[in-house]
């Protein structure tokens, strides 16, 4: 294990999530695979065990993962050849990657895109952690992740990516004044004047997507298994209902009922910086908008061959009716500067699948 200082403030890009683990500060337990280096994250991929779990849990201040596993767990389960999940179900599984991060270096994790997307809930726990998701700066130990499918079963495999993590080194947040900033330089999304507290507003979108009246789609109950490592492998009406326009152009959230929807805002993302959509906002309503947070550099931007990208929402109320409006705020953007642009932006030379997006669901679905 060698030094690791970046020389700027920021999100880590990905040659120096490169460096850092030729460092030996990232641990991976086989080379990565193609595409795990995102422009701005690196893809966690479940090691060889998971445990069904009785209970969500936190190890908190001096106990480990490993032991709470040992007093928690139902049983063990092999991952090598491939395993089903359960809805309403916990699992806690290893992951391939630990670390050993320098003190001055912090993580956050968030589910990928196509795990939100299938309503996957998924957290990242270290040892001794009193948050899901956060990694202290100077951490060394083993990574896992908590699983828990909501609405489809998922079979998934050693090697299967569900978690991302972002390096911060120092500051990377923008304040308000920085986000005005940044909009009047880059015009970060296509409203005329965005809303911008605490981050930059993004509304839903309820009037149709492209010349037809499709809003959305709603997930359906006592569906078939998803694959999570297959892409365009499943029909779209075996697992989703399709929400079209309404007379007043709103729509009435079911508890408990899990949506894909879309901001109506085109979102950018310049080459400098990152972004992340805050998932729960009890100013704007009781509902849940996003479970995978993270938007890369160049989302969206024309550098990397985007127009403006919109916002795919995962939305979920919380245990009311919630009616939402065409062009109602629902969420709002956070960006953070980049300690080093990335040598690759996101839908440029990596394998991309939302560059560019509508109303798009996971890449696990056929085009319909």
């Amino acid at each position: 294990m060698t030094q690791f200082t970046p020389a700027g403030q920021g999100i880590l890009a990905a040659h120096q999530i490169e460096a850092m683990t030729a460092a030996g500060r990232i641990r991976p337990a086989q080379p990565y695979a193609v595409g795990q280096v995102q422009p701005a994250s690196l893809d966690l991929r479940l090691g060889t065990r998971a445990w069904r779990m009785r209970a969500s849990f936190l190890p908190g201040l001096g106990r480990s993962v490993a032991q709470c596993i040992e007093h928690l767990s139902l049983h063990e389960i092999d991952l090598a050849d491939g395993a089903v999940l359960e809805t309403d179900c916990v699992y806690v599984a290893e992951l391939l990657e630990s670390l050993a991060l320098p003190p001055t270096i912090a993580a956050a994790a968030n589910p990928k895109s196509s795990t939100g997307r299938i309503d996957v809930f998924t957290r990242v726990i270290t040892d001794h952690s009193r948050e899901f998701d956060l990694i202290e700066a100077g951490y060394h130990g083993q990574l896992y992740a908590e699983i828990s499918p909501r609405t489809f079963p998922i079979l998934a495999r050693t090697g299967s990516r569900l978690s991302q993590v972002r390096f911060r080194h120092g500051q990377a947040r923008l304040d308000n004044a920085g986000h005005l900033a940044l909009h009047a330089r880059e015009k970060l999304v296509t409203s005329a004047e965005p809303s911008i507290a605490g981050g930059v507003a993004v509304s839903v979108d309820l009037s149709g997507f492209g010349g037809t009246n499709l809003i959305g789609y709603r997930a359906k109950r006592h569906t078939g298994l998803i694959d999570v490592d297959r892409v365009a492998a499943h029909e779209v009406l075996d697992f989703w209902e399709p929400i079209h326009v309404g007379r007043h152009k709103d729509l009435v959230l079911d508890p408990g009922e899990f949506y894909i929807l879309a901001s109506k805002e085109a979102v950018r993302v310049p080459p400098d910086h990152a972004a992340e959509m805050t998932p729960f906002d009890p100013l704007v309503g009781e509902f849940r908008v996003h479970y995978a947070g993270f938007f890369d550099p160049g989302f969206g931007a024309a550098e990397a061959g985007g127009a403006g990208s919109r916002a795919v929402l995962e939305v979920r109320s919380h245990d009311v009716p919630f009616i939402v409006e065409d062009g109602q705020i629902v969420g709002r953007l956070v960006y953070e500067k980049m300690a080093e642009a990335p040598k690759s932006l996101y839908g440029a030379s990596l394998s991309s699948n939302y560059q560019a997006q509508g109303l798009k669901l996971s890449k696990h679905f056929r085009a319909p």
